[in-house]
């Protein structure tokens, strides 16, 4: 689904500016590293022309949440870090918050929830903050950070609505600029709108016909009514697994700049992103979370609305090997890798040896297989089998169930 971002009839002096972005960039020297961009010719042939993939899921704490934070946190005053910064996250944000606060010699406590995947919190206390697993929901913690702000005087370092954190984030799009200079298109996932904002903001001073297309899940997308509405609005987040851009709410400083720079915004459904997840890990060799693999799956549902060269940045890599290894089942299903049959055969010796046969010939991997004796639907000498197969492909999938049908199989479904 697509939503054409309706420009604001009256412009008021944005919020962020490209010295801002410049300026953030000659702070980020040495801090934040320049992530490759890489060539994917799977995703080129698809759209018809180049496709670059921007990875900052390569950058330091694997997300490009570092820019942002660190480049807020330089500009406190001497009193307000001396009082320490809070902040509250379930992942990117809070490891780019601790890392970029132990850099600066800056006391950092971060908020997070309790069901947080392990190796999200360990990686933020290494980084150099202090955690404290508050709250069931990122709400909840989110209000226990804001009440140990005025509480203890610490900064509240906000994940995107602030006018440094979206300077930091958009020295990714002078990057693009400086390594692809002939790009047409930027893919970019939103869910406050903090990078996207940043990079519209850099890429639309120095080239204005470069075209800003952000993305959202379609179970958490509040950017398309907001911008409907001229305001930012709240919407229920749904279930999905792109957790990195689940924002029921745009940020205030970049829904303005959003409404500026940023083209179009585009959402995607979670097949659309588990298969986009399951792309970068096979062709590209890149562990992608699938809030960073949005852009991705928004060239898969629609290839052709996309000029190119292509540029998607693939946002952030902290994913939970658990939620990984899920994420990649439902991909695999989703393109058509995985293939569940039932069908019925004679309970005697030799017949699932010889239905397994048929498969081994078809070069079908079989996973499982279930065995159903005592249906009343079933003959006295039948048995009911369920096959669990790993299959190349939809086209695999259609060939091996017309080789069952030539052996004499009836698959029932």
């Amino acid at each position: 689904m697509s939503f054409r971002t309706p420009r604001p009839l009256h412009f008021s002096p944005p919020a962020v500016l490209l010295d801002d972005v410049m300026g953030a960039q000659k702070m980020l020297a040495g801090v934040a590293r320049t992530t490759p961009l890489e060539g994917s010719r799977h995703l080129s042939g698809l759209v018809g022309g180049p496709v670059h993939l921007k990875c900052e899921n390569l950058q330091r704490t694997g997300s490009f949440k570092l820019r942002g934070a660190y480049v807020r946190i330089s500009g406190l005053r001497p009193e307000e870090r001396a009082a320490g910064v809070v902040a509250a996250s379930a992942g990117n944000h809070a490891q780019g918050v601790a890392l970029a606060s132990s850099l600066l010699g800056v006391r950092s406590t971060v908020f997070m929830p309790v069901g947080a995947p392990l190796p999200k919190v360990a990686a933020t206390r290494e980084y150099g903050a202090e955690v404290r697993l508050t709250g069931q929901v990122v709400d909840e913690t989110l209000a226990a950070a804001q009440d140990y702000a005025r509480d203890t005087g610490a900064v509240f370092i906000h994940p995107f609505d602030h006018p440094d954190v979206i300077a930091g984030q958009g020295t990714v799009g002078l990057e693009i600029l400086e390594q692809c200079p002939e790009v047409r298109t930027v893919v970019v996932g939103m869910g406050g709108g903090g990078l996207a904002a940043g990079i519209g903001v850099a890429v639309k001073a120095l080239r204005p016909d470069v075209r800003i297309v952000g993305v959202q899940a379609q179970a958490a997308a509040a950017y398309p009514p907001s911008l409907a509405k001229g305001r930012p609005v709240s919407v229920r987040c749904g279930s999905t697994m792109a957790d990195g851009i689940m924002v029921g709410r745009p940020g205030d400083v970049p829904f303005r700049l959003v409404r500026e720079v940023v083209d179009e915004v585009r959402t995607v459904s979670e097949d659309a992103l588990s298969s986009a997840l399951l792309l970068c890990l096979e062709r590209a060799k890149l562990v992608v979370e699938p809030a960073g693999a949005s852009p991705v799956a928004a060239l898969l549902s629609e290839p052709e609305a996309f000029e190119g060269p292509v540029v998607a940045v693939l946002s952030g890599g902290n994913v939970d090997p658990l939620v990984l290894q899920r994420i990649l089942r439902h991909g695999m299903a989703a393109a058509g890798r995985y293939l569940t049959l039932r069908l019925r055969l004679p309970d005697r010796p030799g017949a699932l040896a010889n239905l397994l046969g048929v498969l081994t010939v078809v070069d079908a991997n079989v996973l499982d297989v279930g065995h159903v004796r005592t249906d009343p639907r079933l003959g006295l000498t039948e048995v009911e089998v369920e096959l669990h197969l790993e299959t190349k492909g939809p086209d695999h999938c259609v060939d091996v169930q017309a080789a069952l049908h030539e052996a004499g199989y009836t698959v029932i479904g």
